[in-house]
């Protein structure tokens, strides 16, 4: 029986999503070591990988039941017993054996966090502050990334994927409180493709960057910049099948 689960994670403990050979302390890790526990032996799949300080609030995986487990919410219960306080699983739902966490998304969406004002000790993990900052320009411009491109330029090199070219559906950027949310929507993302299109974004307003200069770069005219925004302000919050 191939099951879904919705997880969310504090990227702050971990050395990123993905099961790594330097170290044991992966979101995925965690997940294997929680299955084992209840007795199951399964591949664990993710929709796609976080790094190291990148968190999640709807991160989505599968694996497989054997026969014998048919209670979904005490599997989930005794999961959660587990994986507390920095992993949760969210929601765990029976789906069909097609299923797969990566390749059947459609589209996938993260937020990052900008806070106005400076972030106290106990919100530096999971914030980011940058002073003077003209945010209507911003505001103005985050749409340039909406589109078909060829984000060469906008991801970590030594990156292993066949293709740089991605579709970016929707970008936002919007007030909550006390932070400025920044939106993206897309059908993929390369490796730090967001914390590098933020780490744009936050010199465009910081007057170190144009307009002009990011359209140029998005046509892999020149490379502007290649200055990443810290993991800390980044959460992967929605992926849609």
């Amino acid at each position: 029986m191939r099951i879904k689960a919705v997880i969310s994670y504090d990227g702050s403990r971990f050395d990123g999503f993905q099961i790594q050979k330097h170290t044991a302390n992966t979101v995925m890790h965690h997940l294997y070591n929680a299955l084992q526990r209840v007795g199951i032996e399964s591949k664990i799949v993710g929709s796609g990988r976080t790094d190291k300080g990148v968190h999640a609030t709807a991160q989505v995986i599968h694996f497989d039941l054997p026969p014998f487990w048919s209670e979904l919410e005490r599997l989930q219960n005794l999961l959660n017993e587990s994986l507390r306080p920095y992993i949760q699983i969210k929601r765990v739902v029976k789906v069909p054996k097609e299923f797969h966490a990566r390749y059947s998304a459609k589209r996938r969406a993260y937020r990052y966090l900008l806070k106005k004002s400076e972030p106290s000790v106990f919100e530096n993990a999971y914030l980011h502050h940058v002073s003077n900052l003209d945010i209507e320009i911003i505001k103005r411009n985050i749409s340039l990334f909406e589109g078909r491109h060829d984000f060469r330029y906008f991801m970590k090199t030594g990156s292993d994927t066949k293709s740089s070219v991605r579709r970016i559906f929707k970008t936002a950027l919007y007030e909550k409180d006390d932070l400025y949310v920044l939106y993206f929507e897309g059908d993929g993302f390369l490796r730090a493709q967001i914390r590098l299109i933020v780490g744009a974004l936050i010199k465009l307003g910081k007057g170190e960057l144009k307009p002009e200069q990011i359209i140029d770069q998005l046509a892999c005219k020149a490379r502007y910049t290649s200055t990443l925004a810290p993991p800390n302000g980044l959460y992967l919050c929605k992926i849609i099948y």
